[in-house]
């Protein structure tokens, strides 16, 4: 989907002369179409992640014509699986040991798709503080997977990942989705979700899976019961 400034600002809760600043930034992910400014979706929502923005409730919301049933964190945690002492002494190996314990179907190719996270990477750490990455594909579509998961592996070890922190990473979430849509659904409850206190707390001490997914479902229902769901964080006034 292609944004435009007015897009933008309402997604990010910010005025549209806010978003202009970023971009005279050049901090902001954007295009030039003409003498226009356009945004992908699933770039800003990962740049707001990373600078921990507030996002409208805006990005839970399904249209009505969509007929993709959509997915709970927990459900597509328990397709992806929980992980204890991965291996993995840089980035490179340690991403090469998640995609290994992958759960794909059989005609995945799981090279391709180590390529394919490095190559993410290349363009920006998804690194994303306090000792936590997310590596996923940008286009999970060329996976052909049916449905999304996502899978969180404790290294044994932590290792220099590029974090915007500068903090050695210990944890990493795997998404992987069959649709850019559904991927980007799975990201905003993933991101909503490690800004919970007793959330992140599980993952420091590397919980059983029991407790984790039980954060999970905790989280998913105070989301449900919000009138006005948003990331919460470091807000910005219009």
């Amino acid at each position: 989907m292609t944004l435009t400034v007015r897009d933008a600002a309402k997604l990010l809760s910010v005025s549209e002369r806010t978003i202009y600043r970023w971009i005279d930034g050049g901090s902001l992910p954007v295009y030039r179409v003409g003498d226009q400014f356009r945004f992908n979706r699933t770039e800003l929502l990962e740049w707001a992640t990373s600078k921990k923005l507030n996002v409208s409730a805006e990005i839970f919301a399904e249209p009505e014509h969509d007929q993709e049933t959509p997915c709970k964190l927990s459900e597509a945690l328990r397709a992806g699986g929980i992980f204890y002492r991965i291996e993995g002494s840089d980035k490179e190996s340690a991403i090469r040991s998640v995609v290994d314990i992958l759960r794909l179907p059989d005609d995945v190719d799981r090279e391709f798709l180590y390529q394919v996270l490095l190559a993410r990477e290349s363009l920006g750490s998804t690194g994303m503080g306090e000792g936590i990455a997310i590596p996923h594909v940008r286009n999970p579509v060329v996976l052909h997977v049916t449905q999304p998961s996502v899978t969180l592996c404790f290294l044994e070890r932590p290792i220099e990942f590029g974090a915007l922190d500068g903090q050695p990473v210990h944890t990493l979430f795997t998404l992987i989705s069959p649709t850019v849509r559904s991927h980007l659904r799975m990201l905003s409850l993933l991101s909503f979700a490690l800004r919970d206190p007793a959330f992140k707390q599980a993952l420091k001490t590397q919980a059983l899976r029991d407790a984790i997914l039980a954060e999970v479902v905790r989280i998913e229902s105070s989301l449900a019961s919000a009138s006005q769901p948003v990331l919460p964080g470091g807000a910005e006034s219009r």
